[in-house]
């Protein structure tokens, strides 16, 4: 364990995080591209300059349903068809390039489906000149009074720059020069590339606004792309073999002390103008992988990324030369991202290299996409989710940008025909989602410590340095010097001419003395007046002194009261923050309550119908069971009523059954006893019948039928038997299957129908009719005169062919109940019986032997029913 932590690596601080709160929103921009043919569907409308809206072309089924929807988008700003280079330039990059010269970064990326015109966009055509153009003709439109020269600014091999003096620099530059074996890039228009000649015209340059004059420029270019997810430097000069050419080799991404990523081993070229940087990019635009597709004649088959970097450093308190104090360069660099666009294999055509091609585009930007998104779940939700960067090269090398390091914009560019429309939908969703990402705002760069117009002021101190100079100038004394032009506007007078032609001259010399004494005199003045100025201006330069010590401690006063602000402010806006944080976790939370509230109130709400519900089937149901005891009363009440007439009716039967008989019995003892009086006097006439039978005391006042008879069939004999009647059809030896509809009501007869050997169903089913021969229906309806009659419908029961049973019906008996008046009470007994004059009328007029009256019709008749039985009660079998 020991040897474990002697061995650890240390551990690397912590990466920076810019201490500025305020966050921007990543700016995305929309740009139309003109339609190919006039007579193309279009399925992008211009709303208006900041929103558009997406029209489903016909074929198109964006819903379930079949139904069609029209979907709005809005962006910072849109471009449609007809505008132009510059207008997007002043909108989306200028602002991006006023960044980097003023020391912050910046990232700006093209984005959409292939053939939508990104590169385009990017790089622009003569006279259309793109956005990178563009960007490096206003740079050094404005940087270029202030360059620094050749070789002063040096980078290193760790993502930072070194400060070279002049010598040394010079001397760098001749060591390049020597070794160069290529001749120099040209800077002159003349020798430019012609396919990249005229790109801007003169009157679309850009300069930017308040660029520090007391600081040096040099602009640095390099040129990468990323293909299949491996970095590549297009500036790189490689040894060309014709024989065996070397593959490019491939770059490492890695990480400086300010832990921002780099591309280890890139080639950073210093350029001095505009035309030569874009002769460098175009140097490596050549050696970019294109292929022609069946969407696009040029597609860009990887991304591609021009990276500008500007190095500055302030210059000394003279003005005259750069400060040699390596922490003083701020570096700022724009990056200019051409990405590759998302294509679908089956319309692009692509095979073998071409589909792997476009299968690690797709991914890339499929994984640009997943970290656009985790970004904007993190800041919108409060998680904290890893965001997968190092998936793809893309995002790895950019993610500095998003953690807030400089300014990202993204130019979104469309092909408005309908075959693009789902590409399209897709990259509006993605361009929607990444409007939604904030990055954190960069910092100005620090104030440098030296006073402002440095290099102005030695400018001009040079310029009349040298103009002094030239007026310098006049006679020359015998001491070889020349005139001397005072500061305060004297000069010396001239010496008289001191040659001597006579020895006994003497004005020459007096004269030449004066002159000298003149001259001192006045050197004298100007002494003492120099003094008395240098005095002034010394007292002026201590009371100057003084006053900037008092301003530099009301400025260090100042300064400490504005850091104690500035405290207070990050503590202040830490404690926004914070409140901000919470108050999305609270409202979060609102959110979560109301969703479980409206839930909750949702199942209460059906829980209330449920329950209405139930009460209501719950009063149905009592109500129900209320009217079902009044009915069952009822039916128990109409059940006991029945079950007294039936028990009247059996004790009726059973008492005239035995009535039948004790008659049988005596019919059988006379008929004994006439046969016993026969063997023992023949020949003697029969007796007359016995006539004394209604006169029994043991039997009721009524007569018992005559035409009924129990007997067994008599031996022919000369005594009258009565003859037996022809019994109704129903009361035959088969097995029949009464059926009697539930439906049918109790009339309360005394006549009723009984079939012997029946099975009763209330309902006919195949067992019952398997077991019988025959079939009557009992089926009550109400006749013309408003009684109810009752019909028994008769038939066949025969076995089908399939093992089933049918019935055939054959018969029909009618049972009819008549209520008649009183008067009609009593009837003649010749309409219905044979004559017998010694029976009365009154033998009609009880009720019960009115009612042992059957009607039967014959099958097969086509006469009414008649009346076949009179007087004799139908009995049950026993």
């Amino acid at each position: 364990m020991n040897r474990q932590a002697k061995y650890k690596p240390p551990r690397r601080p912590p990466p920076k995080r810019s201490p500025n709160n305020q966050k921007d929103p990543v700016g995305v921009y929309l740009r139309v591209r003109p339609l190919s043919a006039e007579d193309e569907e279009c399925c992008i409308e211009v709303i208006s300059s900041t929103t558009i809206q997406l029209h489903t072309p016909e074929g198109f089924k964006v819903h379930r349903n079949g139904e069609y929807k029209e979907m709005q988008y809005s962006f910072t700003k849109v471009f449609g068809v007809s505008g132009s280079q510059m207008d997007l330039f002043e909108h989306v990059a200028k602002p991006l390039v006023d960044d980097l010269i003023h020391g912050k970064n910046g990232l700006l990326f093209t984005y959409g489906v292939t053939g939508s015109g990104k590169t385009f966009t990017m790089t622009g055509s003569p006279g259309q000149g793109g956005l990178l153009p563009r960007s490096l003709d206003m740079i050094f439109n404005s940087v270029r009074p202030y360059q620094a020269k050749r070789y002063v600014f040096k980078t290193d091999d760790k993502n930072g720059m070194e400060i070279q003096c002049e010598v040394d620099a010079v001397l760098e530059r001749q060591r390049r020069e020597n070794n160069l074996s290529v001749p120099k890039t040209p800077s002159s228009r003349q020798k430019i590339d012609p396919e990249i000649s005229d790109m801007l015209k003169p009157e679309e340059a850009y300069k930017a606004d308040s660029v520090d004059e007391d600081s040096s420029y040099s602009v640095f270019v390099s040129y990468i792309e990323i293909y299949n997810n491996y970095i590549y430097d297009l500036l790189e000069d490689g040894l060309e073999d014709a024989i065996k050419p070397k593959p490019p080799q491939s770059k490492t991404l890695r990480e400086d002390q300010n832990h921002n990523m780099y591309v280890s081993g890139c080639m950073e070229v210093e350029v001095k103008s505009a035309e030569e940087a874009f002769q460098v990019f175009w140097k490596g635009q050549k050696k970019r992988k294109v292929a022609n597709t069946r969407l696009n004649r040029e597609s860009s088959r990887s991304h591609s990324v021009f990276i500008i970097k500007l190095a500055q450093a302030p210059l000394d308190a003279d003005g005259d030369n750069i400060l040699q104090d390596k922490n003083q360069v701020i570096v700022s660099q724009l990056c200019l991202v051409d990405l590759a666009g998302s294509e679908r294999t089956g319309r692009t055509g692509a095979e073998g290299t071409r589909i792997r091609e476009a299968g690690n585009i797709n991914q890339s930007l499929l994984n640009l996409r997943t970290c656009i998104e985790i970004l904007r779940e993190n800041q919108t939700c409060g998680t904290n989710r890893m965001v997968p960067y190092r998936d793809s090269k893309v995002t790895h090398l950019f993610k500095n940008y998003f953690d807030g390091e400089g300014r990202v914009r993204m130019v979104v560019c469309v092909n408005p025909k309908a075959d693009d429309y789902e590409e399209t939908l897709l990259v509006m969703r993605f361009a929607e989602m990444t409007q939604e990402v904030e990055v954190a705002r960069p910092m100005d760069r620090p104030i440098c410590g030296f006073t402002p117009g440095r290099r102005y002021r030695n400018q001009a101190f040079k310029e009349e340095l040298s103009r002094k100079l030239q007026d310098r100038g006049g006679p020359v004394d015998t001491d070889g010097g020349t005139t001397f032009t005072s500061n305060l506007g004297r000069s010396l007078p001239p010496l008289p001419s001191s040659e001597l032609t006579d020895p006994n001259d003497d004005v020459t010399l007096p004269r030449l003395i004066e002159a000298l004494q003149n001259r001192q005199r006045i050197r004298q003045l100007m002494t003492d007046e120099y003094n008395k100025a240098a005095n002034i201006m010394k007292s002026k330069l201590q009371e100057l002194e003084s006053d900037l010590i008092s301003k530099q401690n009301l400025i260090n006063e100042q300064n400490g009261r504005l850091l104690e602000k500035d405290k207070s402010i990050q503590n202040n806006k830490a404690e926004i923050e914070r409140l901000e944080k919470k108050t999305k976790m609270q409202e979060r939370t609102i959110d979560m309550l109301q969703k479980t509230t409206k839930i909750y109130e949702d199942d209460k709400r059906s829980l209330q119908q449920e329950l209405e519900t139930r009460e209501n089937r719950l009063h149905r149901e009592l109500s129900e069971k209320r009217r079902m005891e009044q009915r069952m009363h009822g039916m128990l009440s109409d059940t006991q009523h029945k079950w007294e007439k039936e028990c009247d009716r059996r004790v009726n039967a059973m008492q005239l059954e035995m009535q039948n008989k004790l008659w049988v019995k005596d019919e059988k003892l006379k008929q004994l006893k006439a046969i016993v009086a026969e063997n023992k006097t023949p020949g003697c006439p029969d007796p007359p019948p016995h006539q004394s039978q209604p006169q029994r005391p043991s039997r009721e006042e009524r007569p018992p039928p005559k035409k009924r008879s129990a007997s067994p069939t008599p031996l022919p004999t000369t005594t009258p038997v009565r003859a037996l009647h022809r019994r109704s059809r129903s009361a035959g030896g088969e097995k029949w299957v009464d059926h009697k509809p539930a439906s049918n009501l109790d009339l309360g007869t005394v006549l009723q129908p009984v079939i012997p050997n029946a099975i009763q169903v209330s309902a006919p089913n195949e067992k019952a009719l398997s077991k019988c021969d025959k079939y009557v229906l009992t089926h009550q309806e109400v006749a013309s005169d408003g009684e109810i009659q009752t019909k028994l419908i008769k038939g066949d029961v025969i076995k089908t062919r399939g093992g089933g049973q049918a019935v055939q019906f054959t018969d029909i008996e009618t049972v009819k109940q008549q209520l008649t008046m009183a008067s009609n009470r009593k009837r003649k007994s010749s309409e219905e019986t044979p004559v017998n004059k010694d029976q009365t009328d009154g033998s009609w007029t009880d009720v019960e032997t009115r009612c042992s009256v059957a009607l039967e019709m014959k099958a097969g008749s086509n006469m009414a029913p008649g009346h076949e039985h009179h007087g004799i009660t139908k009995r049950r079998k026993p």
